[in-house]
């Protein structure tokens, strides 16, 4: 399925600490990839802890798509601003925006 929310981004001071709130509250499981980031399992949606000093500000909700090139053309005509441009990541690559709302989102498609 193409342009569906399928993963969602928690920013953290304390990615340790937050990771280990969300196992022992929920029993969602955690996959370390690395000092800033963990993934989250189990959790209902895929989603991840970020930690790096470039994190977003607010919990981010995050649009897979099949075309990225044009999901981001669909978004600036509808109205959004990008806010991070297209970058490459160790899943894929993706691009983050801000729509008339004030909420920051992103969009990613899948390495290949």
């Amino acid at each position: 399925m193409s342009d569906r929310i399928d993963y969602i981004e928690f920013p953290s001071s304390n990615r340790a600490g937050t990771s280990a709130f969300f196992q022992a509250a929920f029993g969602w499981g955690i996959t370390s990839y690395g000092p800033d980031y963990d993934g989250l399992e189990q959790a209902g949606i895929d989603g991840g802890v970020d930690q790096a000093p470039e994190k977003v500000a607010a919990t981010m909700a995050i649009v897979r798509t099949d075309d990225l090139d044009a999901a981001e053309r669909r978004v600036v005509a509808a109205g959004g601003t990008i806010t991070r441009a297209q970058f490459d990541f160790p899943g894929g690559r993706r691009f983050h925006f801000r729509e008339p709302g004030g909420n920051e989102m992103a969009v990613w498609i899948a390495r290949e």
